[in-house]
Parts: C-alpha cells; structure tokens; sequence
C-alpha cells in the first residue's frame, strides 16, 4: 500500500528540522496576524508526545515555537497589563497610569499569579528550552508592541478543563482514607468543565478559562510544565503513560501600532490584533480490544475513538463540498474537539498535522487507517481573506524617537551635560562673571597706602554700573523674549484652532461616514438575513421538488405496472374466453357427431330390419337360405353402406387410426418409452405431429396442443390406454405452460369366460341347423362391435364380448 505525503522524516530526524519544516511557517504567521493550527495524529505510543513537548536536551516543537516568537518580539514587548485580555475573546489596551496600577496590584498579591522570569529556572525542564539556535522572524513590524498570553486546556470524555485552574487539592488525585473512598472535605471542589461560547466575530473560545501573559520562552514553558503535570494519563496494555485525553496549548500574540511620537501605544480598539496558535496533542486511537481496557479506560478509549471519528467525517465532508461543490451540513458540534478549531476549518487560518507511525507489526491496520485518513485530509483547501486594521501613521516612528532622544542628550552633554536646576543656574552665573572686569589684588601692605583702595572702589564701581546694564539689558531680553513667547503663543494658538477646526471637521466627516458605515453594515447583516431566509427556503422548496418528484416517479411506475398488470389481465382474459368459447364449440360438434350417429346406428339397426323381412317375404318357404361362406366373404366384400357393416366374420383389416378432431392445429404427441404397443383396431393418430418422449420447452414453443399417451393396469388386469390433452400457454417469464382439457380411455377387453365360436372347415351349413340361426344378425358373429355416444369424455370406441 502507497501513500503520498507533503514531507516524510525518518526515524532519526532531528526536532530542529522538524520544526523548520512544519511549525516555522506558523510562528512566521502568527507574528503578521494570522492564526495556524498544528496537532500531532496518529496510534497510541506512536511518539505524538515526545513531538510536541521533546526530550532533555532537545526540545520540541512546542519550546522552540516559544523561542523563535520571543527571540522576535524580544526588543518590543509592551509592558505588563497593557494589553488586557477581557471575558469574549478580545483584548483590550490601558494607558501607562492603568497599567501601573495593575503591576504594583500584582506585586502587592502574596503569591503572584504569573511566574516571575527573574526566579531561578526549574531543572526538571531547563534542558528542554535551552535552544541554541535562536531562530527568529525576519521581518518584524518594528511600530508595533507586542504581547503574549498563553493557556492550556485539555479535553476529556467529551469535557473541556481548564489545567492552569488553581484548585486547592490535586483534581485528578483526591485524598483517600482506609476504607478506600474518597475524604470528605469541603475544601475540595473538583474540577468543573468550562463552556464553548462564540465571539462577536463567530470564532469560538473556551469561557472562564485561565490567560497568563508572558515575557519569556522560560515563563511560558513553566505555565505550560504546571499544567501539564495535571494532565490525565494513564497505564494501558500499549502505553505505560497513555494520554488519556486531547490537550490543547493557545498561544496568543496581541499587537498594536505606537502613536505618532512613537512613546506609547496608540489607545484605539480597533487597531489591536489578535492572533493564535494552537498546538494540539491528541490522544492515541487504539482498539479496547487490544488494550484490555475495563470501566473508566473503557469510557476514556471510547470517547477518544469517538471524538477522532468525528474529526474524520469533518475533513471528509469539507473534502466532498470542496471536490463536488456541495453545501453539505458540517457535524462540528459532534464533538468538542471539533467545535473549537471549526473556524480553522472554515479557512481562518493555516492547519498543518503530523503523522506519527509505529512501524510495529500489531499496529499495521490501525496505521493503515491513519495514514488513509491524513492522506485524503491533503485534499481539503479552504481559505479565508484576513482584513487587517489600517493604520494611517508614518512608519519607523520608534526608531525616529530614539534617534531623536539620542540627539538630544548628545547636545546638551556638548553645552555642558543634561539640564537640570543647580547646573543651569551655575552655568548662567559663570558666563555673566566672565564678562566683569578683572580684580585687581587687594594686598594693603601699608596703612596709609592711599592707591590700592580708590583703585578698588573705582573697580567695583565699574562692576556695578556694568551689572546695572546688564540687568537692565538682561530685562529688555527678557521682555522681548515674553513678547516673543506671546506672540508665539498666539500663533500656536491659532493654529490649534484651526487645527481643532479641521479636526472636528475631520471628525464629523468620519463620524458621517461611520454612521453611513454603521448603516451599511446593517444593510448588510440585513441582506445577509434575507439571503440566509432565502437561501433556507430555496433549499426547503428543493427538497419538496425532489420529493415530489421521487413521488410523482413512483406513482408513474405504479401506474406503469398497474397498466401492464390490466393488459396481462385482458391478454388473458382473452385467452380464457377464445379457449372456453372453443371448447363449447369442440362440445357442441361432439354432442352433435354423437346425436347423428345415433340417428344412424337406429336407422341402420331398421334398414337391416327391413332388409331381413324383406329377404324372409320374398323367399319361399320351402328352401332354405344358403348361409355365406366366409371365403366368398373374403372374395366378395360387401358394398359399405353408410353406417359400418356388422358381418360377424369379417376378413383381417389392417389398422385404421381414427383422426383426430384437432387435425388442424400442431401439436406436441408425447409417447414414454415405457408404452407397449396394443393390437386393437383403432389406434389415435395425429398428422404432422412433433413426436417426442420426454416433454421439452424446444417442441411446446412450436405448437399449440399437447397430447399425453399414458398406460396403466386397470383393475381386470388389462392394458388402459389415456390420451390426456390440453393447450400450450406462453408464460410471463418466457417459458411454456399446458392446462389439461379433456382425457380419452382406450380399453382392451378379453373375452374371458367363454369360448369363441369359430366357424367350421365345411361352408355347409349342418342340416339340423334352425332357419333363424343363419338368418338373424346377432348369430352371424359372436362378437359385436358397438358405439355408445354421449360419453363426457366424447365418442369413445369399446369392444366388448355378448355372449349369445
């Protein structure tokens, strides 16, 4: 079995190259905005763990997604509290005089909340955050400031818990006593599952669920170590430490642009991004039966099973809407798992997987599902446009500021270091007395020395009128310095007026435009409404068209049926009447037949009547009639008449075969190979008749009777011979089918029980013989052939034996 991949790493594969291949484009995205998606797939044991979090001395991709956001937003993070996360999923921005009061409250707190990043680095995970690589993103927005909050949630049983929660005892692992239940304590309050709740902007967000900001790779990494050891895991067949549930760490980036001094961040909502990335490891899919899970590993693996079924059917219903162009309902709210990333889902953002195979021999099937599964989740693209905040401000003001500030204390360390109140008024009082006159020395060597004093008076004197003028001269400076300042003031002020002028201008035109903004907006949500409403009812009135069409389809093919069911019914109620109105024709030339010959064995019995007073009348008395010897019989045939002669010694006749009534018609004459053949007279016989012995479809398609021949024992031991016939019926399938009609028996007596009577060699008559006994009919021949009619079987031939 073949599947295709984006990357596919050995089993030596460093963590750092998987980093750079999978999560660095993430980090690079979530710095510009933009919210990604990366969680680890695959069986139990399979190393989803161990690639997320790493190992000592070499960390996962969890610790270096920390490291390269921190090495990029190192030199501009804001201080703390001055991004502040509120209770729907936004962010709001407080000047430095909030945000002061917010870190001096925190410090005040006897334990603080948030680890601090000067405390000394917890051995049991310093190695898995030491990395040397110090990867960074290259181009960084350099006017915004930055900050970054963290939490950690897992999701259990289908229940989201908030592992950063501080609760007052172990959740997981309450106190037992002796008799093996739990203590009652009031202080315990066991964990309570946190709600999904959608944002103003329809992304979804866990209630209530703890946020800490962050100011270093290690602090982040201890919040995630903290929560991480509350994590429910679990001994099972497969995994010594199984996850037993799906834990979920969100970073978030807040970004906001500084103002146009490029000191503080600038106090507008709407210029704040808010951007995420959410590393998800998930629990292993596993079979029960292979981990002999009982009770609560039961409800866990079943759970587990169930929330990454409903991942699957997501992705492959986004895969069907996106190949086929389909609106199909996407089930997110099947699980929680699922309804928390359904924005990812539905574009916002970049979701990347890993694939963790264990090339071990048990867990071939369930890989084989995995790997089917990551392979077809390739196939699903679904992007959204990100409309970033527009910022009207001039870029590289952070750097012009410091630029600025620098130059600044440059010049004034030039005049003479920074300006503070003593150094100015030193430096002012040196420069005016080092436009004095020198003094001369003051040295009185004598007392009556009369020169040194006038020439010092005559020097300070100079010194006051120059410090009268100057003062004087420093006043007029300083009062056209005023008037300077006012003018200058004035000036200032009326450019602030006009300033202010065009700024309410400004002002009532933005606030125009949003009211017209405000009033599109709504517009919009309306028409979107409308939209929504129309779209629903067109897909309400679809599914009633699709309805009715399936109905209206279904009653056509029942009336199709029922009209082929009518024109069967008629076919056949056609043949029936043809056959019936056939058959009592067939009866009613039968019944006519026997009546004739009826009618003519009685006129025959009275013609020979006749003929024989006729023959006594007319002969004398007194000769004797010469009986006929059966060889001028033989030589002489008598004249037929046109009922059959009842000559008692009639010659052999060879065997006549009585025509059938259906001589016109086909038929099929089926003749078993058991028949004996019988010496009687009348034998049926129907011309151009398919002869077979055993029935078969070939021959019943080409005719239209059938006629049995059938023989059995009858109860005086002699041979019964029955003709059964009937017709050939075309079936609905395409076969052939006979319905019987009527049945002729053809029967062969013996005359046992008497002797029959043979005529003598000698033609003569003996002489005692009686005149009657050659003359009547009945003495000429021992046996008689006679017809009965009116049988219900139609006009059967019998032979039978009067004895005289």
């Amino acid at each position: 079995t073949q599947y295709s991949f984006k990357e596919v790493f050995g089993t030596l594969v460093v963590q750092k190259e998987l980093f750079d291949v999978v999560a660095k484009p993430l980090v690079e995205d979530l710095i510009r905005g933009k919210n990604g998606l990366l969680f680890t797939y695959g069986v139990t044991g399979s190393g989803k763990t161990h690639t997320m979090t790493g190992s000592p001395g070499d960390g996962g991709l969890l610790p270096r997604c920390l490291d390269m956001i921190f090495n990029s937003i190192g030199p501009f993070q804001a201080k703390r509290f001055v991004f502040k996360l509120d209770d729907k999923n936004g962010v709001d921005v407080q000047c430095e005089v909030d945000a002061l009061l917010e870190r001096q409250k925190r410090d005040a707190m006897p334990v603080p909340k948030t680890p601090s990043g000067k405390r000394q680095i917890d051995p049991e995970f310093a190695d898995m955050i030491n990395v040397q690589d110090h990867c960074k993103v290259e181009e960084v927005d350099e006017d915004n400031v930055y900050s970054v909050f963290v939490s950690y949630i897992e999701i259990y049983n289908n229940y989201i818990y908030d592992l950063l929660e501080e609760t007052p005892f172990e959740p997981i692992k309450p106190k037992w006593n002796n008799c093996n239940t739990p203590v009652r304590n009031g202080d315990f309050i066991p964990p309570q599952s946190k709600i999904l709740c959608e944002d103003q902007n329809h992304n979804m967000y866990v209630t209530g669920c703890t946020e800490i900001e962050v100011k270093s790779t290690e602090e982040a990494f201890e919040v995630f170590w903290r929560g991480q050891k509350k994590r429910r895991i679990a001994n099972t067949q497969l995994n010594r430490e199984s996850s037993r549930s799906h834990s979920v760490f969100i970073i978030k980036l807040a970004q906001a642009p500084l103002d146009a001094d490029g000191d503080n961040v600038l106090q507008e909502k709407e210029q704040i991004t808010l951007s995420q990335l959410s590393l998800v490891d998930l629990a292993g899919s596993e079979r029960t039966n292979r981990t002999k899970a009982e009770g609560s590993r039961l409800r866990e693996a079943g759970n587990i099973n169930q929330s990454l079924m409903t991942l699957r059917t997501c992705i492959e219903v986004l895969r069907e809407n996106q190949m086929y162009g389909m609106n199909k309902m996407v089930p997110y709210r099947d699980s929680k798992l699922t309804h928390l990333f359904k924005n990812y889902f539905d574009g916002e953002g970049k979701v990347r997987m890993i694939v963790c195979v264990n090339p071990k021999a048990e867990d071939y099937e369930e890989s084989l599902q995995v790997m089917r599964f990551a392979e077809m989740t390739q196939e699903v693209e679904v992007a959204r446009p990100v409309d970033r905040p527009l910022c009207g401000l001039t870029p590289g003001r952070r750097f012009r500021n410091q630029a600025f500030r620098e130059e600044l204390s440059r010049k004034l360390e030039m005049r003479g270091g920074p300006v503070n109140g003593e150094t100015e008024e030193r430096f002012v009082s040196e420069t005016f007395l080092q436009n004095f006159p020198p003094l001369p020395s003051c040295e009185l060597l004598d007392v009556n020395d009369d020169q040194a004093l006038p020439k010092l008076i005559e020097i300070l004197e100079q010194r006051q009128k120059l410090r009268q003028m100057l003062s004087e001269e420093f006043g007029k400076n300083v009062l056209a310095f005023k008037k300077m300042l006012q003018e200058f003031d004035s000036s200032v002020v009326s450019k602030e007026n006009y300033i202010q002028g065009k700024l309410s201008e400004k002002d009532k035109t933005i606030s125009g435009q949003k009211m017209e903004l405000e009033r599109l907006e709504k517009k919009i949500r309306t028409l979107e409404y409308k939209i929504e409403i129309l779209e629903k009812t067109a897909t309400i009135y679809e599914e009633d068209k699709r309805n009715l069409q399936q109905e209206l389809e279904s009653k056509s093919q029942k009336l199709q049926r029922q009209a082929s069911d009518k024109r069967r019914l008629e076919a056949r109620l056609q043949g029936m009447v043809a056959e019936t109105t056939m058959k009592w024709e067939k009866e009613c030339e039968r019944r006519v037949a026997a009546k004739q010959l009826e009618m003519q064995n009685k006129l025959w019995v009275k013609d020979e009547k006749l003929k024989q007073l006729k023959a006594i009348v007319t002969e004398p008395n007194n000769e004797k009639p010469e009986r006929p010897s059966r060889e001028r019989d033989r030589e002489k045939p008598l004249q037929r008449s046109v009922s059959p002669s009842p000559a008692p010694n009639a010659p052999p006749v060879r065997l006549r075969h009585r025509r059938s009534r259906s001589a016109g018609e086909r038929w099929v004459d089926h003749k078993p190979t058991s028949n004996l053949p019988t010496e009687t007279i009348m034998q049926p016989h129907v011309p151009h008749a398919i002869t077979v012995a055993a029935a078969s479809e070939k021959a019943l398609a080409k005719c239209d009777k059938y006629m049995l021949t059938h023989q059995e024992l009858a109860s005086d031991g002699e041979i019964e011979t029955k003709l059964i016939k009937g017709d050939v019926f075309k079936t609905r399938g395409g076969g052939q089918a006979v319905q019987f009609t009527e049945i002729e028996t053809l029967k062969q007596e013996s005359p046992t029980g008497r002797k029959r009577r043979s005529s003598p060699s000698n033609p003569d008559p003996p002489e005692d013989a009686a005149d009657s006994e050659w003359t009547d009919v009945e003495t000429r021949c021992s046996v008689a052939v006679e017809m009965r009619a009116g049988s219900a079987l139609g006009p059967g031939y019998q032979h039978h034996a009067q004895p005289k």
